[in-house]
């Protein structure tokens, strides 16, 4: 029989998985949306237990719509929304809130006193991001301001932050890894994109706990194995990334100065700088196309 390779696309409105065969055709696929949660004006949420539970059932009706078995597949790659912030607890694995969606601006006020206090320079510099409330750092940040106790629990190890990906990463494994790949990690406001690695003092402007934040790893990369039972034999779970980077290079943008635009919830256009960071006099963003074999792209 074929390998397959299962393509797990986490996105803002549905949860998606698509197997493709050797040729990059798509053999069968699968659709589900979940809620949308709005609290309040120009915030948004969503149940990081729907986004989970919506991702596995189409994995599997995937599956079965092909006829076939997990032995069939190679290997599991996910796409995902970026930014949406989703904090849990290590020991149990339950969301403590829901996840803030990139699109919420709800932590607006928080990028407004950095601007004021005059730190959007530093912010610019080492991750490629206007300071904004899209990205995750000021979403966690709210968070650990808002509820009660968090901070503090985050700074003894017990709450764990990742986006989407991390989080889908942590259920397929059955809680074993904590990780991201440098796309997803870029696009939170606390990766330095020049010394790859999570920021200490963007961590301190922010009083975010460095034990909370996953460990990243190159885009291409065997994350780990899915629990036996979720699809009926180990599945290797072997790349990530956000989303819009995972459709630039998917549209095969490999050449310096090619570029795509995706049409979905928001319009994104990203243009392939090679493998140097360029920086933008135009508030444009600079980010973390992926990194394959140790080769970054931005």
């Amino acid at each position: 029989m074929e390998p397959l390779i299962l393509a797990l696309d986490q996105g803002t409105t549905s949860s998606r998985a698509i197997l493709f065969n050797r040729q990059g055709k798509a053999v069968a696929s699968a659709q589900q949306e979940y809620e949308q949660i709005l609290p309040g004006p120009g915030e948004v949420e969503h149940d990081p237990e729907a986004i989970w539970n919506s991702q596995l059932a189409v994995a599997k009706q995937a599956l079965q719509k092909a006829r076939c078995t997990a032995e069939q597949v190679a290997a599991i790659g996910i796409a995902n929304q970026r930014e949406t912030t989703i904090p849990w607890e290590r020991d149990t694995g339950r969301p403590v809130h829901n996840a803030i969606v990139w699109q919420s601006r709800v932590s607006a006020p928080i990028c407004e006193r950095i601007k004021r206090d005059g730190q959007e320079p530093v912010f610019r510099y080492k991750t490629g991001l206007v300071v904004d409330a899209y990205f995750s750092a000021t979403k966690i940040k709210h968070l650990l301001d808002r509820i009660d106790g968090l901070r503090a629990r985050a700074e003894r190890g017990e709450i764990l932050f990742g986006t989407v990906d991390t989080w889908l990463i942590w259920n397929l494994t059955g809680g074993k890894v904590h990780a991201t790949d440098v796309s997803n990690a870029s696009r939170t406001m606390l990766y330095n994109i020049h010394k790859l690695e999570w920021d200490e003092e963007l961590l301190a402007i922010l009083d975010i706990p460095r034990a909370m934040l996953p460990k990243v790893y190159d885009t291409s990369h065997v994350y780990g194995e899915t629990l036996p039972e979720l699809f009926g034999k180990s599945i290797p779970v072997a790349a990530a990334a956000g989303d819009q980077q995972a459709a630039t290079f998917g549209q095969a943008c490999f050449e310096v100065g090619s570029a795509k635009n995706t049409y979905g919830t928001g319009c994104f256009l990203l243009l392939n700088t090679g493998e140097t960071p360029v920086e933008s006099k135009n508030n444009l963003l600079t980010t973390i196309g992926w990194r394959v074999r140790g080769k970054m792209v931005y």
